[in-house]
C-alpha cells in the first residue's frame, strides 16, 4: 500500500482513467443498455462523493487562501498592483482564446453537413430520490446551501470533516497560538458563513477580499500567523481528499465511457478535433510562448510541474474542484508564493475561462454552418466580445459553458428553437469536449499565477527549474 502512494498522483489519476475507460466499455458490451446504465449510475455514485468532498473545502479554501494571501502582500499597495496584473493577464489570453476559437471554427466548419433533425430535449425524472441519488445530488451543489437548509447527509459530513481537522489543529497549538486562535475564530467563522452562504463563488471571493484588506490595514502578524496556519491546515485536508482521486476519476471515466459509448464521440468528431486542437494550441503557442519568451523559464517544467491538476482537471471537467489541486502544484512544483498562489488562483478558477471562450466561438460557427446563418465580417468581433465577457465567472463545474450559448448565438440572430437543438444535440458528447476545455482553464491559471509571481519578485526559479525527468 505503501509503494501505491509513493507513486505520483497524475500517474495513478491517469491509470484510473484509463481502467475507468475499460469498465464502462466492457461493461456496455456485456450487458444490455439498461442495466449496463444502471450499473455504471451506481459505479459514478463514488465519483460523485469525490467531487461532493472537494466542493466540502472549496469555499474555506478559497477563503482562508485568499485571505492569507492578501494579508501576507504586508503592503496595501501591493494589493492594486498585483490585482490590476492578473484581471489583465486573465483577460487578454481570453480573449486570444476567442480568437483562435473562431480560427478553429472556420477551418474546420465542423457544422458543415450536421442534420440537428433528430436532436431533443432531456426527459426529467420527477421520482422521489432514495439514499443514493441524495448522496450524489450532494456534488451537485455548494455544500453550504446545504447547511444553510439543514441537509443531513451534508451537516453530518461537514460535522465530521470539522470535527477530525478541528481537534487536529487545536492539539498542534502552543498555548500562545491557542489564544490567537481565540482571537480571530469568530470574525473568521463569520466572514466564512457570510461567503459560504452563498452558490456565487465571486460573492465568496469578494467577501474574502474584504475581510483581508481589512486584515490588511490593521498590519497584524498575529492575523498573518493565524491564517498561513489555517490556510496551511486546510490544503493539508485537501490533500487527503485528493489520494481518493484516482478511484473518484475511475468512477466518473467509467460511467461516461460506458453510457455516453466512445463510438458516439464520432457524430461530433469534426467539432471535437476543432475544439481539441484549439485547446492545444492555445496551450501550447500562448501559455508555453509566456513562460519561454516572456519569463524566460523552460516550458516544460512548467507543464511538467501542473500535471496533477491538468489530470485531475481532465476527469472532474470543473476547474473548481481542481483548485486544490492547482494551487499545491503552483506553490510546491513550480516555486510560485503562497501568497501569490492564494489571490491569483481562486480568482482565476472563476473569471478565467479560457477554455469556454474558445469553446463558444467554435460553436457559434458550428451552428450558423449547420442552420446556414450567413456569418458577415462585423459578426466575428461581436462574437469574440460576447463569448470573452459571458465566460467571465462562468460556473467552474461540468458542462456550464454549454448553457451560455443563448447569448453568444443571438449576436447573429439564432433563434431560441435552433438554440435548443444546438444544446440538445451537442449535450450528450459535450462532457469529453468539457474536459479537454477544463485543462485549458486550470493551465490558464497556473500561467498567470507563475508570471504575476516571477513580475513580483514571489517566483522560486531554483524551485521551478529543479523538476524531475519524470
Amino acid at each position: 500500500m505503501a509503494g501505491w502512494f509513493r507513486i505520483k498522483l497524475w500517474k495513478r489519476v491517469f491509470l484510473g482513467l484509463v481502467l475507468g475507460v475499460l469498465f464502462g466499455v466492457l461493461v456496455s458490451r456485456a450487458m444490455d443498455a439498461g442495466a449496463a446504465e444502471a450499473l455504471l449510475a451506481n459505479v459514478r455514485v463514488a465519483g460523485d462523493l469525490f467531487i461532493a468532498l472537494i466542493r466540502l473545502v472549496i469555499v474555506p479554501l478559497i477563503f482562508l487562501t485568499l485571505v492569507a494571501g492578501v494579508v501576507a502582500l504586508g503592503d496595501p499597495a501591493r494589493l492594486g498592483t498585483i490585482g490590476v496584473k492578473t484581471i489583465a493577464l486573465y483577460l487578454g489570453t481570453t480573449v486570444i482564446a476567442n480568437i483562435i476559437g473562431l480560427g478553429m471554427g472556420t477551418l474546420f466548419r465542423p457544422g458543415r453537413g450536421v442534420d440537428l433533425g433528430g436532436a431533443a430535449p432531456r426527459a426529467v425524472s420527477t421520482e422521489s430520490a432514495g439514499l443514493i441519488d441524495r448522496l450524489a445530488a450532494m456534488a451537485t451543489k455548494n455544500p453550504f446551501e446545504g447547511l444553510m437548509a439543514g441537509d443531513a447527509l451534508t451537516l453530518a459530513l461537514t460535522a465530521i470533516l470539522l470535527a477530525a481537522g478541528g481537534v487536529a489543529a487545536w492539539l498542534s497549538l502552543r498555548a500562545g497560538e491557542r489564544r490567537t486562535l481565540s482571537a480571530f475564530t469568530f470574525a473568521a467563522l463569520f466572514a466564512l458563513g457570510v461567503a459560504g452562504a452563498s452558490a456565487d463563488i465571486l460573492v465568496v471571493i469578494g467577501v474574502s477580499l474584504v475581510f483581508g484588506v481589512v486584515l490588511l490595514f490593521t498590519r497584524s502578524d498575529a492575523a498573518a500567523s493565524f491564517f498561513s496556519y489555517a490556510s496551511d491546515k486546510v490544503l493539508v485536508v485537501t490533500h487527503w481528499i485528493m489520494e481518493l482521486a484516482p478511484f473518484g476519476v475511475f468512477a466518473l471515466i467509467a460511467y461516461v465511457a460506458g453510457v455516453k459509448g466512445l463510438e458516439t464521440f464520432t457524430a461530433v468528431a469534426s467539432l471535437a478535433a476543432a475544439v481539441y486542437l484549439g485547446c492545444i494550441l492555445h496551450m501550447g503557442l500562448i501559455y508555453g510562448g509566456i513562460i519561454r519568451f516572456v519569463l524566460g523559464l523552460p516550458f516544460i517544467n512548467f507543464f511538467r510541474g501542473i500535471l496533477d491538476a491538468m489530470m485531475v482537471a481532465f476527469s472532474t471537467s470543473s476547474s473548481s474542484a481542481t483548485l486544490p489541486v492547482t494551487i499545491a502544484s503552483v506553490s510546491g512544483n513550480l516555486g510560485v508564493s503562497k501568497s501569490i498562489a492564494g489571490s491569483v488562483l481562486p480568482l482565476g478558477a472563476t473569471i478565467n475561462m479560457d477554455g469556454t471562450a474558445l469553446y463558444l466561438g467554435i460553436v457559434a460557427l458550428f451552428t450558423a454552418q449547420a442552420f446556414g446563418y450567413p456569418i458577415e465580417p462585423h459578426h466575428y468581433p461581436l462574437i469574440a466580445l460576447t463569448a470573452g465577457l459571458v465566460s467571465i465567472g462562468a460556473a467552474g463545474i461540468p458542462s456550464a459553458s454549454l448553457f451560455l450559448l443563448a447569448t453568444v448565438l443571438d449576436v447573429f440572430g439564432v433563434s431560441a428553437e435552433h438554440t435548443a437543438l444546438v444544446v440538445g444535440f451537442i449535450f450528450p458528447f459535450d462532457r469529453p469536449l468539457d474536459m479537454m476545455r477544463t485543462v485549458v482553464n486550470v493551465t490558464g491559471d497556473a500561467t498567470v499565477a507563475t508570471t504575476v509571481a516571477k513580475w513580483e519578485g514571489e517566483l522560486d526559479e531554483a524551485v521551478f527549474r529543479a523538476r524531475p525527468a519524470n
